[in-house]
């Protein structure tokens, strides 16, 4: 006599859910991000995408071509079938990019006399911060200062650059 064995599936709710990033280490804006989902259940599970609450995406991978500063939050993946559900812990993309939106912002208001000394200080959003900045004269090669801010001690136009490891940006001039 043959006996016959029916093996039946562990049907499992989704467990061991997790986000790998790659590349791994520094994004800078431009590059191309993956984000997979690893999840463990049979059936297979679904898998969506939410990025601060709001679903962006899905399917096991999340591809982000060309990421800008847009793109930096909190992820996480969704995961689920019949059986259950289960989130994957956050991950944070955080975008690195070099300076823009640089300007100078003068300080006072009102009249300025000759022999007043004005500070102009040097505005730029970037990631990570502009800790680096010249100052110039305009139609001057040479930087006449450098720093956060800059004491004008004569009229002309003057601007700053800012300047991060993925790059520097100037402002328009000031009179």
């Amino acid at each position: 006599m043959i006996k016959i064995l029916n093996f039946c599936p562990v049907l499992d709710p989704p467990k061991n859910v997790s986000v790998s990033i790659s590349p791994s280490g520094v994004i800078v804006e431009g590059d191309s991000v993956t984000l997979n989902c690893i999840s463990d259940s049979n059936p297979p599970a679904e898998i969506s995408w939410i990025k601060g609450g709001t679903i962006v995406g899905s399917g096991r991978i999340y591809n982000i071509s060309k990421i800008s500063s847009d793109d930096s939050g909190e992820y996480k993946c969704k995961s689920i079938n019949e059986h259950g559900e289960k989130y994957s812990d956050t991950v944070t993309l955080n975008i690195m990019y070099p300076p823009r939106n640089v300007s100078v912002l003068m300080s006072g208001s009102g009249v300025i006399v000759e022999g007043d000394s004005v500070t102009l200080n040097c505005i730029s959003d970037s990631n990570p911060p502009a800790l680096n900045f010249s100052w110039f004269k305009e139609n001057e090669t040479s930087a006449v200062g450098s720093g956060h801010s800059f004491s004008a001690l004569q009229s002309g136009r003057f601007y700053c650059q800012a300047h991060n490891q993925h790059g520097s940006q100037r402002s328009d001039a000031v009179t």
